[in-house]
């Protein structure tokens, strides 16, 4: 018997699988209670189980229970196993567009970004501070875009039961800046993350980097922020881990020391996802 290696190679067994003789439908039963990237290994090992990983009692355990609302109903798969997919590649909008739902490919836990609409912005209301605009590269219909305040402050919260419970996530905020983000891009800015009722973690994040500090040391850890594959940037707020119990999880974003006007950041959202293995 062969199967295949991670970079393509061929893997040559002793001999024929005792999982084999089983029922094609055991086998597909049996690696239901594993995981999708799992499910994808065991493909490999023969085409028995490469027929048993193809059913759609395999792909359906993977599924989140509410799957048929989270799709057009205009739009056909060939098999649960191809929803699946769609769902890890293609973000849904919910609750009126307000968030973005996805699944994590190699585990199938749940992720969401919520719409900068949804979050609390100090003078988020004031046309001459903050405006609303629509850009084809975001999610959303309407996204944050800062033109000029002093005091910058973010603040929100979302229910921890739309997200995989027993499973440690990182959020983060998505972003993208403007002719240098003056007055904040190169400024220390606090963050906050944690659950409702206990106490949140803090740290600091740029949104664009250091100035030039040639003889003088950073006083503080301070998280530089990634490019992402979707062309914007994103900043990690934290971690926490989503008990059983678990309501609400709680974020702000603020840089209120520094006098100076602040200017060109366009917010798409707070992003919450599995964190990765270090």
């Amino acid at each position: 018997m062969m199967g295949q290696n991670q970079s393509g190679g061929e893997i040559v067994f002793p001999g024929p699988s005792p999982f084999d003789v089983l029922p094609e439908d055991c086998i597909s039963n049996i690696i239901s209670f594993t995981s999708p990237r799992d499910a994808c290994v065991a493909a490999l090992v023969s085409k028995t189980f490469e027929s048993a990983v193809s059913s759609d009692c395999v792909w359906d355990k993977f599924l989140p229970p509410e799957y048929e609302s989270l799709v057009s109903r205009s739009r056909v798969f060939a098999s649960k196993k191809e929803l699946y997919f769609a769902l890890c590649h293609n973000p849904v909008l919910i609750e009126d567009g307000k968030k973005s739902f996805w699944l994590e490919k190699a585990s199938g836990k749940r992720c969401i970004m919520l719409s900068s609409k949804e979050l609390w912005i100090t003078w988020g209301s004031s046309p001459e501070y903050w405006q609303w605009i629509s850009i084809p590269e975001s999610r959303f219909n309407k996204i944050a875009e800062l033109l000029d305040v002093c005091w910058f402050e973010i603040r929100g919260k979302t229910s921890a039961r739309v997200l995989s419970p027993g499973t440690r996530y990182s959020a983060y905020i998505v972003f993208k800046t403007k002719d240098g983000c003056p007055g904040l891009g190169h400024l220390p800015v606090e963050v906050g993350l944690g659950l409702v009722g206990q106490e949140s973690s803090k740290r600091f994040i740029y949104f664009i980097g250091p100035r030039d500090r040639r003889g003088r040391r950073e006083t503080r850890d301070v998280t530089k922020p990634d490019q992402r594959e979707d062309g914007w940037m994103e900043a990690e707020l934290g971690e926490f881990f989503n008990e059983e119990r678990c309501d609400e999880i709680e974020f702000n974003v603020i840089e209120i020391k520094c006098p100076s006007w602040k200017s060109g950041l366009i917010i798409q959202g707070i992003e919450f996802r599995p964190t990765k293995s270090q």
